[in-house]
């Protein structure tokens, strides 16, 4: 797993796996999901983060949720 945070932009990527991307699917302007050439989730690119994430309709929410605590991100559902 890979944790690219950018402050300057408030966003951040979590990569889960190394595969190739294939394509990305928009949830809204602040959350995307990226797959890989298996269709399985390769990461997840969320933006105004500091206003908060919804972890509504995102993958292995679980894992995002302690990712974002750790950086002191808060979530909703």
């Amino acid at each position: 797993m890979e944790i690219i945070h950018d402050k300057k932009i408030d966003a951040i990527y979590i990569r889960f796996t190394e595969m190739p991307y294939a394509y990305g699917r928009d949830l809204d302007e602040e959350r995307r999901i990226d797959y890989d050439i298996n269709g399985n989730v390769r990461g997840v690119e969320l933006h105004c983060i500091s206003m908060g994430v919804d972890l509504h309709d995102l993958p292995r929410t679980n894992e995002i949720a302690g990712i974002l605590k750790g950086i002191g991100v808060r979530e909703y559902a």
